[in-house]
């Protein structure tokens, strides 16, 4: 039995919000959104809904600006508002405080650019932004150590993991692809050609891949920006441990090389 359905059985004896996140471990908010998305109810069956006329909806000005919230439930909050609020949740779909101020507030894209990072350095906003990240996580059961895994596989990926290429001897064949015969060497003719084999989609990684297609010139196989990736995690890494004896000796290598290369350049511009 997951724990999900653990805290319905806690939900529907009794046990209150706070309880039942303490004794999961999980936040109040997460234990709503289990609430929210399984239906629990504590009280009597829900009567069937009848036939409703459809009532026709009226779009204002302000729901074309600024659309309604996410329909994720949001962390508590009793100092924001909810412009504020909806500024949050669309800074997170993109992290562009100027696109998420004017999807929640409107108004032209230079008020935008002022206000936005300026409404980012709030510590209310910060705060906010910190629960909803949390909530994400565990919705997702996801942390920063696994985003890491997954750029630190992009990074290390590898071509040949994923094509098998090289050259080979073939047979030369004539207009009706029959072998040619060589007279001079008694033997078929061949020669050398080069291949490009994809390898079967059962046996690689397939979320490593940008792109796989057929163009004129055959199929180009394009992995994941590797060099973007292993910026990401340098730097995220803690800086490394420099050993003295092992840098002053690349050091003096460079130096002995440098000073060959002058040497020989010298003896001949002499001899010139």
């Amino acid at each position: 039995m997951t724990n999900q359905e653990k805290a319905e059985k806690d939900y529907l004896a009794g046990m209150k919000y706070k309880d039942i996140a303490t004794k999961y471990d999980v936040s109040i908010n997460t234990v709503k959104s289990w609430k929210k998305r399984n239906s629990w109810s504590r009280g009597a069956p829900k009567k069937s809904k009848g036939v409703q006329p459809k009532k026709k909806r009226v779009h204002t000005k302000q729901e074309k600006v600024a659309p309604s919230l996410p329909s994720p439930e949001l962390p508590e909050s009793d100092e924001l508002n909810d412009k504020q609020k909806a500024f949050c949740l669309y800074y997170l779909q993109r992290y562009n405080a100027t696109w998420a101020y004017q999807k929640a507030y409107g108004g032209s894209y230079d008020t935008a650019r002022t206000n936005g990072p300026r409404l980012l350095a709030n510590a209310r906003i910060k705060n906010y932004l910190a629960e909803l990240k949390k909530q994400q996580s565990q919705d997702l059961y996801l942390d920063a150590n696994d985003i890491l895994k997954q750029i630190a596989k992009q990074a290390f990926a590898d071509y040949g993991d994923y094509i098998d290429f090289g050259s080979e001897e073939v047979m030369e064949v004539d207009a009706k692809g029959m072998p040619v015969f060589d007279p001079e060497t008694g033997d078929y003719r061949k020669y050398t050609r080069s291949f490009v084999n994809l390898k079967d989609k059962e046996e690689v990684d397939t979320s490593l891949l940008k792109k796989v297609s057929i163009g004129r010139d055959g199929v180009v196989v394009e992995l994941m920006d590797q060099q973007k990736a292993l910026q990401l995690l340098l730097d995220r890494l803690p800086e490394p441990e420099v050993n003295d004896e092992s840098t002053n000796s690349l050091l003096t290598a460079l130096n002995k090389g440098l000073q060959k290369i002058w040497s020989d350049k010298k003896n001949e511009d002499d001899k010139g």
